[in-house]
């Protein structure tokens, strides 16, 4: 799934700047970074696996608080100059775009909201071998 991918993505530029950090802005700042942003991605994973398109939908929500809380520390970091003004910018481009992408997805959740996630539940089927 695309906006899963480009969460994935979004997670692993910002481990990348912030494991180069010193001590107390990695600790300060740094963990907080990373841990939202790597819930973008978790949360559409988690969000995927779930029974119905309802709670599909609830789990998309979680990933776009926690892909505006990545952007709330984006801005952090490049205003105490963690960050250069073109990581910053790429960064913030990648949010953009998986925003606009995320709430396209959500619409789509919303039109079958209540009813079973088929998918879901065929995998959930083979993986458990009944």
């Amino acid at each position: 799934m695309e906006i899963y991918k480009l969460g994935l993505d979004i997670g692993e530029e910002v481990w990348n700047m912030v494991v180069k950090w010193e001590y107390f802005p990695k600790k300060a700042i740094g963990s907080q970074f990373v841990e939202a942003a790597d819930s973008i991605s978790a949360n559409i994973a988690e969000g995927y696996g779930r029974y119905f398109y309802k709670d599909r939908k609830q789990f998309c929500y979680y990933s776009r608080g926690s892909l505006m809380e990545t952007k709330n520390w984006a801005m952090k970091a490049h205003g105490r100059k963690l960050i250069s003004q073109e990581e910053f910018d790429t960064l913030v481009e990648k949010l953009k775009v998986l925003h606009f992408k995320l709430n396209n997805y959500i619409k789509k959740l919303k039109q079958n909201t209540g009813q079973v996630n088929e998918l879901s539940v065929n995998l959930s089927i083979q993986y458990l071998n009944i």
